[in-house]
């Protein structure tokens, strides 16, 4: 890193900084900005770094010293400027296409100072951010017990409220990946209770604009009318439940996205196969109850691990999944796997992204899937998904 460089990074990289931004990407095709900002965890000052790639935004909280180097890194190979908020000063870094690196510093008067404290400290102690914002009522929650009239979160249902939000930050980091001119269709395989349906719903026809149809299929009829009665009271013209079965559901010709949320065991692989066979845009997918590998897996070098009946089973879910994400890849897929909302609140915490590649790579897709074929050797199973997708 270049003296001039790390001299201005040591004396911004503190607790007074607002932020730092890189951009201006040398390859357009990959990571495009990066955002740095302070954060407080446990106590302990880290720094937030927040990557956009594509539709992808990836956060990681880093030391002092980490976040310098990453900086000093970028600059040399990624990005060719880098603007710098403190409190103190700003700055903007610029390298030409010949390499060469320019600084211009500022150093902010008594006032600018001030105000540029003040919006530290806000954005140190700010609220975490929520799509469905607190104190704003929204009819559908309301009615499924989780916000008083008065748009209050009740307290008993605040890790639903954290789901949902967390669910929908999942939608919107696929946004570019749907029609904004063209009907959007949307199949919710196993929607229950509808909580993420409604909010799917919301989110994309109320709140962004889209012309959305979205139909929620479960196999509890009851559900199912109830659904339907809040569909019609909220006017979603174009949210519908019916009941039916994943494996024999066949009425839809065309599909842009596929939401499967705790789907159970093998009702999992038939909606992905569902999916992939529309040529769906997008699959979101949380798995629930998998037993299908638990049963079959076996390996005598693995016998150590397997033997305790709790490390299969955990395993045995983690394999299905790692699967499914490889085996989607191999069918076309851009393809990760997520954290859907923290253990404590539930065990089935893992959600599968798939986004449909617009060029594809039959080579790599070909080699994704006997890797898979050979994982599936080694472990001597013959999961659902293989025979479907």
């Amino acid at each position: 890193m270049e003296e001039q460089l790390e001299k201005l990074m040591r004396e911004t990289v503190d607790d007074r900084l607002y932020q730092i931004i890189l951009s201006n990407p040398r390859d357009r095709d990959s990571v495009f900005k990066i955002k740095i900002r302070p954060v407080m965890v446990k106590g302990r000052l880290l720094f937030q770094q927040t990557r956009y790639e594509g539709t992808k935004v990836f956060h990681e909280n880093l030391d002092r010293d980490a976040v310098i180097r990453n900086i000093g890194d970028a600059l040399e190979r990624d990005f060719r400027q880098c603007e710098v908020s403190h409190q103190i000063c700003k700055a903007v870094i610029l390298i030409s296409r010949k390499g060469r690196m320019t600084i211009n510093k500022r150093i902010m008067e008594a006032k600018e100072q001030a105000d540029a404290g003040r919006a530290v400290r806000l954005a140190h102690n700010r609220k975490k951010r929520y799509i469905l914002e607190e104190g704003v009522p929204v009819p559908f929650l309301i009615d499924l017990g989780v916000q008083t009239r008065e748009g209050t979160i009740v307290r008993a249902r605040y890790d639903k409220f954290k789901q949902i939000n967390r669910f929908l930050e999942f939608i919107e980091d696929i946004l570019p990946t749907l029609s904004d001119e063209n009907t959007v269709h949307i199949i919710d395989f196993g929607c229950g209770k509808s909580y993420l349906t409604f909010a799917m719903y919301y989110y994309l026809h109320d709140l962004k604009g889209y012309d959305v149809e979205i139909t929620g299929l479960d196999l509890k009829e009851d559900v199912i009318t109830n659904c339907n009665a809040l569909s019609r009271k909220y006017g979603y013209d174009k949210l519908h439940f019916i009941k039916g079965d994943i494996a024999e559901y066949e009425e839809q010709s065309t599909v842009d996205m596929v939401v499967t949320l705790h789907a159970c065991d093998t009702a999992t692989d038939y909606a992905l196969a569902r999916a992939v066979g529309w040529g769906a845009k997008v699959i979101l997918s949380v798995p629930c109850c998998q037993h299908e590998v638990n049963r079959q897996i076996h390996n005598e070098a693995l016998s150590p691990l397997l033997k305790y009946g709790i490390i299969k089973e955990r395993l045995s879910a983690l394999v299905t999944d790692a699967l499914r994400a490889n085996l989607l890849e191999a069918a076309g897929y851009e393809t990760s796997i997520l954290e859907f909302i923290d253990m404590e609140h539930t065990p089935k915490n893992l959600l599968i992204r798939a986004v449909r590649n617009t060029h594809s790579d039959e080579r790599k897709e070909r080699k994704v899937r006997q890797e898979a074929d050979e994982v599936m050797r080694l472990l001597n199973i013959d999961p659902t998904i293989k025979r479907l997708v």
